[in-house]
């Protein structure tokens, strides 16, 4: 039988021309970003804000007018829609916010 000759990894390869990493300091930064209350002023929570502010100004217009009927039909769709909204609107501006 016929011996084989072992070889190290850096006979094979030669070491690479590079120069050693250097490595920075570390540092500490703070961000407040986050905590800001500037940042709940996104434009699409603003958006959907001012639109069911706006159903409901019409709807107390409605019930100044005496149009009741409109009113009712108007409360029961907001029973509906506000609380989708709301939640939709929790749920983008978790999921779009910088933690």
């Amino acid at each position: 039988m016929r011996k084989t000759k072992g070889f190290t990894f850096p006979k094979i390869l030669p070491p690479s021309p590079k120069p050693p990493l250097t490595r920075s300091r570390p540092f500490t930064a703070y961000s407040f970003v986050p905590f800001s209350p500037l940042a709940m002023l996104d434009p699409t929570i603003l958006t959907i804000g001012g639109i069911v502010l706006g159903i409901a100004l019409i709807e107390r217009i409605l019930e100044r007018w005496g149009v009741i009927d409109l009113v009712d039909q108007f409360g029961k769709i907001m029973r509906f829609i506000l609380p989708v909204t709301f939640y939709s609107a929790l749920i983008y501006f978790f999921a779009t916010f910088m933690f």
